[in-house]
């Protein structure tokens, strides 16, 4: 029955978020109209949308969204070589639960957790 997901996180920005995404992450921006206060994100098989929040104050966002990838050192590798931060308390490591993960945070503070079971 249940065939995908999207998840809807909150953005302040759209052209901040638009950027980040696709300069950082090397998403494409999904669908050919542009709606107002809302975009939508694609890389591979995963889109993420977002909502205009202009009052979002990103020290108390608690947005998250875990992304499963089938090559996480490439992909790690990838976003490192476009400058693209790691959360400090999210490097790449093996988790005890047997994910191979590493996390970052968007301009709005919503957090992407990447994972790969190993």
């Amino acid at each position: 029955m249940l065939v995908d997901i999207n998840p809807k996180l909150p953005m302040r920005d759209k052209k901040v978020t638009r950027e980040f995404y696709s300069k950082r992450l090397g998403f494409k921006e999904f669908g050919s109209t542009d709606f107002d206060g809302y975009l939508m994100m694609e890389k591979d098989q995963v889109q993420i949308h977002f909502f205009e929040f202009k009052e979002l104050d990103p020290k108390e966002n608690y947005g998250q969204v875990y992304i499963r990838t089938d090559n996480i050192d490439e992909f790690y590798k990838f976003l490192l070589e476009r400058r693209t931060d790691i959360h400090p308390n999210g490097k790449l490591e093996i988790k005890p639960w047997g994910q191979k993960e590493f996390s970052i945070l968007d301009p709005d503070s919503n957090l992407l957790t990447f994972g790969q079971t190993i």
